[in-house]
């Protein structure tokens, strides 16, 4: 099952809503991930600390929603992760697979506009930068809530090495 287009565009105003509250130096920053030159060296870790308050804002403004509203928006972070998990991007990011799971989380949280920039070209990642909390964000509000992990249906996962056509030389 894939995501809508309603539901792929409701998990991004609610991102960009919850990046709102950050100082303008901060959404500054936050935008400059895009439009850099790929492969320069760029500082994140204040970005990584806005996260941190991002993440609060972002499961505040889901406090009310339906178990059915939370997996529409895990199967949409679930499908950005895994259209991000290619050797390419890895080779960029470097880590483990943990790692570079988190690492691609880092590039969905920091919004829509970073994570197609990186998709379309991987030296806009960022070595070392991580957004842990992102890839399970709205499956474990779900579990919290409601006592159960979302089933996505999907067919796929968002862990690393699992998308195959962005690893053609894994074999498996």
């Amino acid at each position: 099952m894939l995501p809508t287009p309603e539901h792929e565009d409701r998990f991004w105003s609610l991102l960009e809503e919850a990046w709102a509250p950050q100082s303008k130096k901060t959404n500054k920053a936050r935008r400059k991930l895009a439009e850099r030159r790929p492969g320069k060296d760029v500082d994140v870790e204040d970005l990584e600390e806005a996260w941190e308050d991002v993440q609060e804002h972002l499961e505040a403004a889901c406090a009310e929603l339906t178990t059915e509203e939370l997996t529409d928006l895990d199967r949409v972070v679930e499908r950005k992760l895994y259209n991000l998990d290619r050797a390419d991007l890895q080779e960029v990011t470097d880590g483990s697979d943990d790692g570079f799971l988190y690492a691609r989380g880092f590039i969905v949280a920091m919004g829509r506009t970073y994570y197609e920039a990186a998709k379309a070209e991987p030296r806009l990642a960022v070595p070392d930068a991580e957004a842990e909390e992102m890839c399970y964000l709205f499956a474990h509000l779900n579990q919290n809530r409601f006592g159960t992990f979302p089933e996505t249906n999907s067919g796929i996962s968002r862990e690393s090495c699992s998308n195959p056509t962005g690893w053609p030389t894994l074999t498996n």
